[in-house]
């Protein structure tokens, strides 16, 4: 036997980008935003924090910029080729427009 009834289900309605607090909501409806988080365990200065930040996409590309420079100036004089941030840092996928990218 089905039993109908109706349910308030909560469920979310927009996510607002924690810098410029402007809605990351796109044209088609749907969400486009990227998260930042942190947890910090056991034995570390903010033991038991946790974080997480939500970016729209002009304030994430502007915010990896800044970690790219930052990493430049702490290996400015490191012989290691590593310290170059090109690019493609952070870069995992690309032209992965349906989430079927595989490692």
């Amino acid at each position: 036997m089905k039993i109908i009834g109706k349910v308030e289900v909560e469920a979310i309605t927009d996510v607002v980008c924690d810098i410029c607090l402007l809605s990351t909501r796109v044209t088609g409806g749907g969400l486009q935003f990227a998260t930042l988080q942190a947890h910090w365990g056991y034995d570390t200065r903010h033991d038991g924090e946790r974080y997480e930040l939500h970016l729209c996409e002009s304030c994430f590309f502007q915010t990896l910029s800044n970690i790219k420079r930052e990493r430049q100036t702490q290996n400015l004089f490191n012989d290691d080729n590593g310290a170059y941030a090109g690019d493609d840092f952070g870069l995992v996928a690309k032209d992965d427009f349906f989430g079927d990218f595989r490692n």
